[in-house]
């Protein structure tokens, strides 16, 4: 019998699914029957929010009277550890479907009505930044009842960074957390990924070829916080892949007041035409930045590479250049000088190959470090596929971390070596005869008593 068009069953069917109500029920259904049976995996989900190591106990529909009204949120989570409990409410959106802040503010009445801790979101929304909610709801609202938010994204990167590297005890655990994750990966999930740059990016596009777009227009800021979002995916997406927590750069300012973080993407986006941001990749040699230009349609990946503190200039090149034996020769390598101003010598990695000397500098300073970068031509459309936005950065960040960053190992002085009984014996030979000094017969008051009688 041929078993090639046979469908394996699984434990959490993608069949059946009709509407958006019953996708959400099932994934919502899934995600926290999961959380319960896989113990490692619902404490990765929980333990960010505050909840103990404990027992994980889940519900979903659970009716609340808020009022004269019945309030029922998609779920609810407890935690149990010894005497502590913690307590969470869930409304989960799937597809294109959004959070709404009415709702979400009921729950909120609900759970400081009956002291839960937190109420948790999980959608198709990604923050532009960690730890921002992508609904605005009343802060008041929030004093007693922390508001979380999880993309499923987010949901499904920590499950596979679970099962695959971070490991699960039990086997039968682990082929549940599977089949978890063949799930939301399933386009009839609902899980959907990151496939929309927003409403106004076309329009904000064009003013930026245009020369016209000024930092007030309408959609600039949309379009800012669409980029980061997209930053914020491509991070989890890379993580996902390598089995380690990869987040986006961001300073101490920006992270306490998003809006800061907003406004400097608008200005330069108004000024330059181009959108910057930086990925951080645990154990690499630096942080990869991404620069989309909307005007000259590219998207430029780089990494500031420190130069090793010894050897000759070109010595220090070919240190760089030996790893990036399979690296693209359109690879553009630049030179910084210590006490550099405005840009050093560059260029691309095949000149540097046949030449490591055109970048080397003229021996007078020394070389601090390299920035090494590599241009993509940028989609312009503004959902997924080919020629889209979304699609060539994610292309672009993939292919210079596997082709450069993974690639380069940071500089480490070589420890000192002790010396053979023949190599001190021949150093020893090749000594000249040292004329004995002078003995000082003046007296010292740091000469003790007897010898300054003597």
């Amino acid at each position: 019998m041929a078993h090639e068009s046979w469908h394996e069953a699984r434990l959490i069917p993608t069949s059946g699914i009709n509407g958006a109500d019953e996708q959400e029920r099932r994934a919502t259904s899934a995600l926290l029957a999961v959380m319960t049976a896989v113990k490692e995996y619902g404490r990765s989900l929980t333990h960010r929010f505050g909840a103990p190591a404990g027992s994980v106990n889940t519900f979903i529909e659970v009716p609340f009277q808020l009022g004269e009204q019945t309030v029922i949120p998609d779920g609810l989570i407890e935690v149990k550890r010894g005497s502590r409990s913690w307590t969470a409410l869930v409304e989960v959106k799937t597809g294109q479907n959004e959070l709404a802040a009415t709702q979400l503010e009921n729950y909120l009445d609900v759970a400081r009505e009956h002291g839960f801790d937190a109420l948790i979101t999980i959608s198709n929304e990604i923050p532009p930044i960690a730890g921002q909610h992508p609904t605005k709801v009343d802060r008041r609202k929030t004093k007693k009842v922390a508001l979380h938010h999880l993309s499923w994204t987010q949901v499904l990167a920590e499950a596979v960074l679970q099962k695959e590297f971070r490991g699960v005890a039990d086997p039968d655990q682990a082929w549940i957390l599977g089949e978890l994750i063949r799930y939301l990966e399933h386009p009839r999930s609902g899980a959907m990924e990151f496939d929309d740059m927003g409403a106004t990016w076309v329009a904000v596009r064009e003013a930026v070829r245009a020369g016209t777009l000024r930092p007030s227009d309408k959609g600039v800021e949309a379009v800012a916080n669409r980029f980061d979002a997209l930053l914020r995916y491509a991070s989890l997406n890379l993580g996902r892949q390598l089995g380690t927590e990869v987040t986006p750069v961001l300073s101490r300012k920006e992270l306490a007041e998003p809006a800061l973080r907003t406004q400097s993407l608008v200005t330069t986006l108004a000024s330059s035409g181009t959108l910057s941001g930086g990925i951080r990749i645990p154990s690499t040699v630096g942080d990869v930045c991404v620069t989309a230009d909307l005007r000259a349609s590219t998207v430029t990946c780089w990494v500031e590479v420190d130069a090793p503190r010894e050897g000759r200039p070109t010595t220090r090149v070919n240190w760089l250049v030996r790893q990036l034996k399979n690296a693209p020769e359109e690879l553009r390598v630049e030179t910084r000088l210590m006490h550099q101003r405005g840009a050093g010598p560059a260029e691309l990695l095949r000149t540097v190959r046949e030449s490591p000397a055109s970048i080397a500098g003229d021996g007078t300073r020394e070389i601090k470090s390299f920035q090494v970068a590599l241009t993509r031509p940028m989609g312009t459309k503004r959902g997924r596929g080919r020629g889209s936005f979304i699609d060539s950065v994610l292309e672009a960040v993939d292919t210079f971390y596997a082709d450069v960053v993974q690639q380069i190992k940071a500089w480490s002085a070589a420890p000192p070596r002790l010396r053979t009984e023949a190599e001190a014996a021949e150093i020893a030979t090749e000594q000249p005869e040292v004329t004995p000094a002078l003995v000082s017969t003046a007296i010292s008051s740091q000469d003790d008593e007897r010898a300054a009688g003597d």
